[in-house]
């Protein structure tokens, strides 16, 4: 079948709509008629080397839809159901899966590549492979993705806006509690109130932190993340040091958080300056893996006994934790609808990311047209 998607070719290039062929479910896959897409600032780390991938490759990796065909072997979801899909699949037998870090499950491996499990690729033109990002490709009306990535969800919820679930949402609300273990009376700080800071928010919020420092040079995004539950907003690191010094009476924070787009050195000094004692800093963001971006002190971690660690996910499982954020969604405990921003055609996708950079956005969400 045919399916239009949009396609990075190389580095430092716009998407491309392209007219491309689509294979359907082999054994374990299933194919799913997106409805939307997330935009989220891993895309283009892509783009920009930070996440080198093999090109060409289809983007997108939040994605929900509704299944239209499943092969061989399925039975997690059947033609008809809604589904989200996670940006990292889980196959459940794996070393990882089978001790509880379904984040790491060995599936993931090939998520750079974009293709299969097996090392084959689903789309194609003119004879090319083109990858999927994550296995999945949400830039795309139509996927073909293994079934480990997908989660069945209720036909009730919006899929414009559960879409989200599939990556940003766990992301940050698992790094503040799964990652940072925020605890009630806890003084958290957050660098960067992108798709996951503002949900870092929301989780440390919703865990009982006294404090919720946020620090971000954009005021859109730190009047924003006052309204999903943050106690203090900052433009600077430096601001924001001097005001957890006063709050907590010189103890420091108990957690840093680090969910920039790009993450670099100071920004990781920065955070491990404003945990104190027996504190946590959480990194989330990403950078270029060849670049040296964790420099601190040993004496200071090992007589404060600081810890530094990152997180994937959130340290969440994305069997159980996209279903259980589309839960406090229903019930009021999780802001969905308010994250969204601007909605965008397929065609507008670069559009999307320019309003991104330019920090307009909290998120932006592609509705694909049939």
């Amino acid at each position: 079948m045919k399916t239009k998607a949009a396609v990075l070719t190389g580095f430092h290039r716009p998407f491309e709509i392209m007219e491309l062929d689509l294979e359907g479910p082999k054994t374990d896959e299933v194919l799913i008629r997106f409805v939307a897409a997330g935009l989220c600032h891993s895309d283009l780390h892509m783009s920009e080397g930070d996440i080198p991938p093999r090109f060409p490759i289809v983007g997108g990796h939040e994605g929900a839809g509704i299944i239209e065909e499943v092969g061989a072997g399925v039975t997690k979801v059947k033609p008809g159901d809604h589904v989200v899909c996670s940006f990292i699949p889980s196959c459940g037998h794996c070393r990882y899966c089978s001790t509880g870090r379904q984040n790491l499950c060995d599936l993931g491996a090939t998520i750079s590549e974009g293709c299969m499990p097996d090392g084959t690729f689903r789309l194609h033109s003119g004879g090319v492979d083109y990858g999927a990002m994550c296995m999945l490709g949400t830039f795309s009306q139509y996927g073909t993705v293994n079934q480990a990535s997908v989660v069945k969800v209720d036909e009730s919820l919006p899929l414009d806006v559960a879409v989200l679930v599939g990556c940003g949402v766990p992301t940050g609300w698992g790094t503040a509690i799964n990652a940072g273990g925020v605890r009630p009376g806890d003084t958290v700080v957050i660098y960067g109130i992108g798709g996951i800071g503002i949900n870092s928010v929301q989780g440390a919020a919703h865990a009982g932190a006294k404090n919720v420092v946020v620090v971000d040079p954009i005021a859109f995004k730190r009047d924003t993340a006052m309204k999903f539950g943050a106690t203090h907003a900052f433009a600077t690191a430096e601001e924001a040091q001097a005001a957890i010094v006063d709050l907590t009476r010189g103890q420091l924070a108990d957690q840093a958080l680090v969910t920039v787009g790009v993450v670099d050195e100071s920004v990781v000094a920065a955070a491990f300056d404003a945990v104190g004692k027996g504190g946590v800093v959480v990194i989330t963001g990403l950078a270029n893996p060849e670049k040296i971006t964790v420099q601190v002190s040993g004496s200071l971690l090992t007589l404060f006994e600081k810890t530094i660690k990152g997180a994937l996910f959130g340290s969440s499982n994305p069997q159980y934790d996209i279903g259980k954020a589309l839960d406090l969604y229903q019930a009021g405990q999780l802001k969905l609808d308010e994250l969204v921003t601007t909605k965008y055609t397929l065609e507008q996708v670069n559009q999307g990311f320019t309003d991104l950079v330019d920090g307009k956005n909290i998120r932006g969400v592609i509705v694909h047209e049939h």
